[in-house]
């Protein structure tokens, strides 16, 4: 008999620690304060704790937009703090797995920052195309509404960002971007982290084309490129496995048999994928913002559709 790896019959809890805990008075959660609930949590049986980005940010999109991926927000503690967090779970056998939002930074990050200089070699860190103040480089739409692509004057270039124009996507087709990104998993993993929860990470590989997309938003020329399974791959066997780290993929407008790679029972790239398909069956005509009864046939259909499709195949969270 195969014995099941943690986190495949482990409680995995989530914590946003902005609102879990406020220890210091501020109104805002702190990383203190999660350590104060752990023997709670125990109780509860959690097997492990997710939390949700508390890396020095300006707080566009609820910490998504990171500054510093090695560095806590001031608002949430210290890396002291973060330590003796460790410490106090993995005396209570509860594990620690981090948010990593690696297909864009906040453009307060250092490296952004820099590539505003054209002739850094911070500028290939991120996607930067031609165009006019009036034309952008395709029409593509960024998630959060209008075009995913926003002018910089200084430069006479646009830069992607597939959701706020302060969240500049990050150029995976650079060596020096992937090594960079092992780095920051590195420094976590030496911290006594034993997982990673990627965000959007399936949109890392895009099009090197940029075409527009005449029948859509253009997410089809960014979402499970091929390239994305080769980056995955790459990194899995970089960091993920020498440092024996979960990872579950956070899989935006994904496929099946997109996910039956990426979760592969053989381990090659990660260990687990979710996707937000069973969110939508109130999407009518897929207006995420119009209200509308959810379908329950839809809602069955979906869940037989991947909980069948994923079985014996890969797995899913």
């Amino acid at each position: 008999m195969t014995i099941p790896l943690w986190w495949q019959n482990g409680v995995i809890y989530q914590i946003y620690p902005k609102s879990f805990q406020d220890t210091t008075g501020s109104g805002t959660g702190d990383l203190r304060g999660v350590t104060q609930r752990l023997d709670y949590l125990q109780r509860l049986g959690v097997d492990a704790i997710w939390l949700t980005p508390f890396y020095i940010s300006p707080q566009v999109d609820n910490g998504y937009d990171v500054a510093n991926y090695t560095a806590i927000d001031p608002t949430y503690g210290t890396l002291d703090d973060f330590d003796e967090l460790v410490a106090q779970a993995k005396a209570r056998g509860i594990r620690i797995i981090l948010d990593m939002v690696f297909n864009h930074t906040s453009t307060q990050h250092a490296w952004f920052r820099e590539a505003l200089n054209k002739e850094s070699p911070y500028r290939q860190f991120y996607i930067w195309r031609d165009g006019t103040p009036d034309v952008c480089p395709n029409n593509w739409q960024s998630k959060f509404g209008g075009s995913a692509w926003r002018w910089h004057s200084q430069s006479e270039q646009y830069y992607l960002h597939l959701f706020a124009p302060e969240q500049a996507d990050l150029n995976w087709e650079n060596p020096a971007v992937r090594a960079e990104l092992k780095k920051v998993c590195e420094f976590w993993a030496d911290r006594g982290v034993d997982g990673l929860r990627l965000d959007v990470v399936n949109l890392i590989a895009k099009d090197q084309d940029f075409p527009d997309d005449p029948t859509g938003d253009g997410r089809r020329f960014y979402t499970d490129g091929p390239r994305a399974h080769t980056f995955l791959r790459e990194m899995n066997r970089d960091v993920f496995t020498p440092r024996n780290l979960m990872t579950v993929g956070e899989m935006s407008s994904t496929t099946l048999e997109n996910c039956q790679q990426y979760a592969a029972l053989s381990g090659d790239e990660l260990s687990m994928t979710f996707n937000f398909h069973h969110l939508k069956v109130d999407y009518p005509n897929g207006e995420k913002w119009t209200l509308a009864k959810p379908d329950y046939v839809a809602l069955k259909a979906l869940f037989r559709h991947w909980q069948q499709g994923m079985h014996n195949v890969a797995w899913n969270a």
